[in-house]
């Protein structure tokens, strides 16, 4: 079963090699970045990831704090 296991992988990552290979070839369109950077629009994807990140920590931060009191208190 060790060795049934074994092959398997080696499929996997073979068919996952190959077809990564094959989207390196056709290089015809522009890259989406190449894209977005050129108009400036990159810039706005970056602010909005930096705000949804630091409200996500916000609020853990603020959720520990109430935790924190919560257990403190009882």
């Amino acid at each position: 079963m060790n060795k049934l296991k074994k092959i398997a992988l080696l499929i996997v990552l073979s068919v996952i090699q190959l077809t990564l290979w094959a989207q390196d070839m056709d290089k015809k369109t522009e890259d989406p970045t190449d894209f977005m950077r050129s108009n400036g629009k990159i810039y706005v994807v970056v602010a909005c990831v930096v705000v949804i990140v630091s409200g996500i920590y916000i609020y853990l931060i603020n959720l520990d704090r109430k935790i924190k009191k919560l257990e403190n208190k009882g």
